[in-house]
């Protein structure tokens, strides 16, 4: 029998590519969308979720359990941008960012965990980010978002290994993907003392965005993982420059690889 590959996060940019890509491969795959109902041209399921839900996310595990009896892959994916002066960011788009990138795999975890331990099997596959190794400057909650989702996997991933389960990061770099215009952006303010560097560093981040790599080296990466029987703690996904910068943050003095990145964004 295939694989079961459950893609949350799924009717766009990554976790489109992914889905095709492991669909094309022969895996049987279920992805998800708040509104699945706009793609009707999706090579694999689309079932309607919003892992901000508890109910939502309850309903799409019945689902997929009703459909296939198992499911040896989740692929936590969904997730939202935010930029912003951390000053400057309302509380309620704080919020908003973390019950998506954090609180939502969170909750697909929690509700997967029993079903593997049942099977004593599985992966899941957690979709962070090269930012959550660093703060970046104006994606602050962003870096934050992702760094949370990646300390927890590791703690996670220790705790299920009595149970057969891999538990894994993988960490994206800049994809030409539509994120950029998905994400929150806390408005340029006129009187804002953050105003034009602000404005200056968003041109910049949206411009890394466009000139990404494609969304397949993902699919490719994901790909190669679920087929390792004993995979790392995290994999890191882009230009050799972007994770480059994740080793040379070891290695530097604090002060010297923050002045690197006030360089590289022109502050």
């Amino acid at each position: 029998m295939p694989k079961t590959v459950c893609i949350t996060g799924a009717s766009s940019g990554i976790g489109k590519s992914i889905g095709e890509y492991l669909t094309n491969k022969g895996y049987q795959v279920i992805g998800s969308s708040r509104t699945p109902e706009k793609y009707q041209e999706t090579k694999f399921l689309l079932l309607p979720l919003d892992v901000r839900d508890d109910q939502s996310v309850r309903t799409f595990m019945t689902e997929v359990l009703s459909r296939t009896k198992k499911i040896d892959v989740l692929i936590n994916n969904a997730g939202v941008g935010i930029t912003g002066a951390v000053e400057e960011v309302p509380e309620e788009e704080i919020k908003a960012v973390f019950e998506t990138n954090f609180y939502g795999p969170v909750r697909l975890i929690k509700t997967v965990m029993p079903q593997m331990r049942k099977q004593k099997s599985g992966m899941i596959i957690n979709i962070t980010s090269i930012a959550g190794y660093m703060g970046l400057p104006y994606r602050g909650y962003y870096s934050a978002s992702k760094a949370a989702l990646e300390i927890t996997t590791e703690a996670l991933r220790m705790e299920a290994k009595q149970f057969h389960i891999n538990i894994v990061n993988v960490a994206p770099g800049d994809f030409a993907t539509n994120i950029a215009a998905g994400r929150y952006h806390a408005p340029v303010l006129e009187n804002s003392p953050y105003k034009n560097q602000y404005e200056s560093i968003l041109k910049l981040m949206n411009a890394h965005v466009d000139s990404g790599k494609n969304p397949i080296e993902m699919a490719k990466a994901i790909h190669k993982i679920i087929e390792i029987p004993n995979p790392k703690v995290s994999y890191k996904v882009g230009s050799f420059l972007q994770k480059f910068s994740v080793f040379l943050k070891k290695m530097l003095p604090g002060k010297v690889y923050e002045k690197m990145l006030m360089n590289h964004y022109k502050m």
